[in-house]
């Protein structure tokens, strides 16, 4: 802990971020790691240990407490969700959603009304909330969505029919900001978002995705047929939803990161132990140059990741008073952190040899795990686009 405290204090990091980080660190250890292999192996939504984190404030780090957050800012929710990730991706990921993409856009641009009714309960941990940009057609594409949503006569609702995929806490959400089309001839300036009620008619639950890794975080589709949402539920007004959904993955970006720094910790912090203690050919396998190599490149990485993600979150923080976007410091932090992720877990597969490859230990999920990182929320490809497109001037 001195070592941390040494280092960072300097970025910004509070005596009051360091003991977050340790209770969230013994949370984990202590109510999460023990059941996270049960949980990836039944793939099962593990909602005792999401309601834990909610009553801790975990779901709403950075949402005021007003509005049933903890008050804290985006340096202590980078350091609360990397020790979760370290104990668990999935349950990182159920967290991440929450706050990065559903607080985020309910704090940013919703009415007081909205805020009271739909992100108090989410942020409290009463409630699951989940974010719904994606369909089977359209990806990194948002403005070729199919999702309609029309104005009924009344002028009272807006009526939405289509098919939303790889929504991440959608098996068990209550609450959705989900993204339509409502003037198809305007593009992505015609996109529209809206917090939708899964308990009303018209909702429904599609296919659960038998996933790779994060396996219980709980992926599905969702469809809509003839799905009436009130018209006070549209989020920021109409044709604002691709701004939204652009602003809210900046944000998220900056959470993926800090999961795949925590995931990336997990596997080298196991591989240092295996190192230390397995032996070969007479000696500890690291006494060994070749393994020397591998552990001094996953502590760089690591350690380069975790600045590029701090430099984010405190980009997101300068942010709030400035008005300035944070697009370039989140695709990086985002896209270094993802690929050191799914280096380190390789690494660390390799180190382990046989064992790495076994069940028997938490490495082959971790290696499962950290593959996402570097798909959702932006592909590495798309952040390389975004990063050199900024600093290019091109739009």
């Amino acid at each position: 802990m001195a070592s941390l405290t040494n280092t960072f204090l300097p970025l910004g990091l509070s005596e009051e971020h360091i003991m977050l980080r340790e209770a969230v660190r013994d949370f984990a250890a202590r109510e999460i790691k023990p059941v996270a292999a049960h949980f990836d192996e039944t793939g099962t939504f593990p909602v005792a240990t999401v309601r834990k984190m909610g009553e801790m404030g975990l779901m709403g780090i950075e949402v005021p407490e007003e509005y049933g957050g903890a008050g804290m800012d985006t340096l202590a929710y980078v350091l609360a969700l990397s020790e979760i990730a370290k104990a668990d991706a999935a349950h990182s990921t159920v967290m991440a959603v929450n706050g990065s993409l559903f607080d985020y856009g309910l704090l940013r641009y919703g009415t007081e009304e909205q805020k009271r009714k739909f992100l108090l309960p989410v942020a409290s941990g009463v409630k699951v909330g989940a974010y719904a940009l994606t369909e089977p057609q359209s990806g990194s594409d948002a403005a070729t969505m199919r999702t309609r949503a029309v104005l009924n006569e009344a002028g009272t609702h807006y009526v939405l029919n289509g098919r939303k995929s790889w929504v991440t806490s959608g098996p068990v959400a209550e609450v959705i900001i989900v993204f339509a089309m409502t003037d198809p001839a305007q593009g992505h300036r015609g996109i529209t978002a809206f917090i939708v009620d899964t308990d009303r008619p018209g909702f429904e639950r599609g296919k659960v995705e038998p996933k790779l890794g994060i396996r219980a975080s709980a992926t599905s589709e969702i469809l809509f047929d003839n799905y009436e949402c009130p018209v006070d539920q549209i989020l920021g007004e109409p044709g604002m939803g691709f701004k939204i959904a652009m602003s809210a993955l900046d944000a998220g970006r900056i959470g993926i990161a800090a999961q795949a720094v925590g995931i990336a910790e997990a596997a080298y912090e196991a591989s240092l132990v295996y190192a230390r203690e397995r032996e070969a050919f007479g000696q500890k396998i690291g006494q060994f140059q070749m393994i020397q190599q591998k552990i001094a490149d996953m502590k760089t990485r690591i350690e380069a990741s975790r600045l590029l993600t701090f430099n984010a979150a405190l980009a997101k923080m300068r942010s709030a008073e400035t008005g300035k976007r944070y697009t370039l410091e989140a695709s990086m932090a985002k896209l270094h952190a993802s690929e050191t992720a799914m280096f380190v877990a390789n690494e660390a597969v390799q180190i382990h040899g046989g064992m790495g490859y076994s069940k028997e230990m938490p490495i082959e999920r971790y290696f499962r795990d950290a593959k996402i990182t570097e798909i959702y929320e932006g592909t590495s490809e798309i952040q390389r686009m975004v990063i050199a497109r900024l600093e290019l001037g091109l739009r």
